[in-house]
């Protein structure tokens, strides 16, 4: 399997175009990006989420984009880290619902051995979002199944300044509801280690 190192400043079209040419082939890999703005919208999203008009965005330089994962709007901005798993369950014999439970305990865990911050998941709305504060989200998930092989991924906000969530409701929510490594006054300078410690959980998990 292939690891990225954190690639910065990817436009989110060349990253699809690297996930179907990883399906394809089913080639295993988890790439490691931040992306120039953009606003995707899943199958399920509601235009009412989307505050601005898309002539807006244009002169913002701000991409809006409808992709194939499941789901409403959300925003990719710099500062933030998003992790892009692609793995073949079929061969590995793992059912979806097994790799979802496995993902997100090790994001769980690793956030919380990284930065102590302890924070869960609903059941019934993905993503993760502070213990001690629920409404709180830090970390959003968007994951694609084709053929028992996995793209997409999820995204967590390190420093990102946020100004692309302000112009959508995320998931249907508040962007108020948003928040970073950085805006709650941790070190976003650890996020290499947060990093190296996801990958060496995530291959000792789906071995």
């Amino acid at each position: 399997m292939y690891y990225s190192k954190k690639l910065n400043s990817v436009p989110y079209q060349k990253y699809r175009q690297i996930q179907l040419n990883l399906r394809q082939k089913r080639i295993e890999s988890v790439l490691f990006l931040e992306h120039l703005p953009v606003i995707t919208a899943g199958k399920n999203f509601d235009k009412k989420n989307l505050l601005v008009t898309e002539e807006f965005l244009i002169k913002q330089n701000i991409q809006f984009l409808e992709v194939e994962r499941g789901g409403d709007l959300t925003a990719h901005e710099k500062g933030q880290l998003v992790i892009y798993p692609h793995i073949d369950l079929e061969k590995r014999k793992i059912t979806i619902s097994d790799y979802l439970k496995i993902l997100n305990e090790i994001l769980i865990e690793s956030i919380f051995e990284i930065w102590n911050l302890q924070v869960f998941s609903h059941s019934d709305k993905p993503g993760l979002y502070l213990k001690n504060n629920p409404e709180k989200k830090i970390l959003s998930q968007g994951i694609y199944f084709k053929s028992n092989f996995t793209s997409f991924g999820v995204a967590i906000n390190i420093s990102n300044d946020l100004k692309v969530f302000n112009l959508i409701n995320p998931c249907g929510g508040d962007s108020k509801n948003i928040v970073t490594i950085k805006s709650l006054g941790l070190d976003s300078g650890l996020e290499i280690n947060f990093i190296k410690l996801f990958k060496n959980k995530f291959i000792n998990s789906i071995k």
